[in-house]
């Protein structure tokens, strides 16, 4: 248990027997009336979203979830596995629990495994990372002037917009939570 004053982002909490974890939070003391607390909840299986506002020093209960740096090793039918860096232990997630992130994810690549009564509920990749453009159009001369944009296939198969200018075989950084393009990597 934890009361509403210690509230943090990333704190996760069980409320009526699912996980939601703390995106946002703000500490209110309105003129007239007791303090609150307003705080912007995800739930963590299903990815929804609420607002949700609790009296000030009311208690919460908290969930135990262990975060992990673990690296992904290979693809196991609908399993990912993935290696705790610690002590080497290999763990199944689900491609469920995966979900999207499953685009961005290449063998050896780090990320962070939250698991909650020894199961995994959701893994947190890297805000960015670097793939390699396995396939786009080539760019027409007299294009670079514009800021236009052509789809690219990356090596993990996923498919994004990219400047015209780049090429196949160029190596580029993609931001991870909504799969824009960063800047070419040198």
């Amino acid at each position: 248990m934890a009361s509403t004053n210690d509230l943090k982002n990333g704190l996760v909490l069980n409320i009526e027997n699912q996980l939601w974890a703390v995106i946002d939070f703000q500490h209110v003391k309105p003129g007239k009336g007791p303090a609150f607390v307003r705080t912007k909840l995800k739930n963590v299986l299903s990815g929804k979203v609420v607002d949700k506002t609790f009296n000030a020093g009311v208690s919460v209960e908290t969930a135990n979830v262990d975060k992990t740096n673990m690296q992904y090793l290979y693809r196991d039918g609908d399993d990912f596995i993935f290696m705790d860096l610690s002590n080497y232990d290999q763990h199944p997630v689900s491609s469920t629990v995966v979900g999207d992130n499953a685009q961005w994810m290449l063998e050896n690549q780090e990320a962070t495994v939250a698991i909650h009564n020894g199961v995994a509920i959701y893994i947190e990749l890297p805000a960015s990372v670097e793939l390699m453009i396995t396939y786009t159009e080539p760019g027409l001369q007299g294009d670079r002037s514009s800021a236009g944009t052509k789809p690219a296939t990356l090596e993990t198969g996923a498919e994004i917009k990219v400047p015209l200018f780049l090429e196949n075989n160029t190596k580029i950084r993609v931001d991870t939570r909504d799969g824009s393009y960063l800047g070419r990597v040198n």
